[in-house]
């Protein structure tokens, strides 16, 4: 059900003169393939993100033109990382050069964002007493999905009841795991936010699900983490770090425990994919089958913070004609480089195959979408 695809590279996240800030431009180049200004002010300047290019194409067509998920939530404004505002580092969709979207890090305020209404008409404490009042956001609209069932053949109604019964599956989780105490009208520990790291990743994994599945948006990003989180996961047995870690000096030791972290993502991922795979279409096809799902990062070596033959793996995308369960390498050369090689293509700037701008615009050629040039693209990729 997926591709892992080598030799796509992002030269414009490398210091090309601006010294350090490897993370903050690892996240603002990864959709954008642009260089970020290096400001800590007002003036940050960057360029359309890939889904912002798509939402203005298509996004007319569902409720939401896009929507931006993080475990992290959103920062607009403040230093972070080596003289960067923080706007780079933890925001992956940009409208414009210079207004990033926010991105939501509550499940419950995704929720109440897809099938509510309160965000439209109210506060977020009303909302909030309008919740606990009613016990589900999902009692909301089924009157009007009772409605409309009564105005739908055997297969859609059979469809629709579905449809509510994996919404009210979802919600029930969330409500377990945002615990009694919490405050839905508290932004500091909104209720919603499950306490366990894995647990909060598969709820925004959820949410994302359902937004595809109600056809409520098809455009969607998320933020697992920022880049230079130095979250630890003592949970599979690792205290110490990310970023620490990512630093390994090729201590063996510091390297398996990356590898754990690795696993640890990759197995999220896995749950997202299996949940797509779960929906089937009238013609009997996955909803998986009509999403196409890019997972990746903006540093390929962590220890040297390198940018070039990024680690990109693309996912679904049967029903456009996608290439699954292969290893696609564009550098066209070879997959292995001595660190010899390595040095001397980012001395050159020339990059080990082509810009990963090139992908996003392939992947907006596949939805329709016509786009010339994205960032510093040179072409547009199709061998996927």
């Amino acid at each position: 059900d997926f591709q892992i695809l080598s030799g796509l590279d992002h030269t414009k996240a490398n210091a090309n003169g601006d010294g350090g800030g490897d993370h903050a431009r690892a996240s603002a180049t990864f959709l954008t393939g642009c260089q970020a200004r290096k400001t800590s002010g007002k003036d940050i300047k960057l360029g359309v993100s890939v889904d912002q290019v798509a939402a203005q194409a298509i996004g007319h067509a569902t409720k939401l033109p896009s929507l931006e998920l993080s475990c992290d939530g959103s920062r607009r404004s403040g230093k972070c990382d080596s003289g960067y505002s923080c706007a780079y580092q933890y925001n992956l969709s940009w409208k414009s050069e210079s207004i990033p979207v926010p991105s939501e890090s509550n499940p419950r305020s995704v929720f109440e964002r897809l099938f509510g209404q309160a965000q439209f008409s109210e506060d977020r404490k009303a909302a909030a007493r309008r919740i606990k009042t009613a016990g589900s956001v999902l009692d909301f609209v089924l009157e009007d999905a009772r409605k409309m069932k009564s105005r739908l053949g055997y297969e859609d109604r059979q469809k629709l009841e579905e449809y509510f019964s994996s919404v009210r599956e979802v919600e029930t989780r969330i409500r377990s795991k945002g615990g009694a105490s919490e405050s839905f009208a508290d932004v500091e520990s909104p209720e919603g936010i499950p306490n366990a790291y894995r647990d909060h990743v598969r709820s925004m994994f959820d949410m994302m699900t359902l937004a595809f599945r109600a056809d409520l948006t098809r455009i969607s990003t998320f933020l697992l983490a920022h880049d230079g989180s130095n979250r630890s996961f003592r949970e599979i047995g690792v205290p110490e770090g990310h970023h620490s870690l990512s630093h390994h000096r090729d201590d063996p030791v510091k390297i398996r425990k990356l590898s754990r972290i690795d696993r640890f993502y990759c197995e999220q991922f896995a749950y997202f994919l299996k949940r797509l795979s779960g929906f089937r279409e009238k013609d009997g096809s996955r909803l998986l089958d009509h999403c196409m799902i890019v997972y990746g990062g903006g540093i390929s070596d962590g220890n040297r913070h390198r940018h070039v033959d990024l680690p990109i793996l693309l996912a679904g995308g049967k029903a456009h004609g996608l290439k699954t369960g292969r290893h696609f390498d564009y550098s066209g050369k070879k997959t292995k480089f001595s660190p010899t090689e390595i040095e001397e293509i980012e001395r050159t700037k020339d990059g080990f195959g082509i810009p990963m701008a090139n992908l996003h615009l392939g992947l907006l050629e596949k939805m329709g979408v016509k786009a010339n040039s994205l960032g510093d693209s040179t072409g547009i990729a199709r061998d996927f």
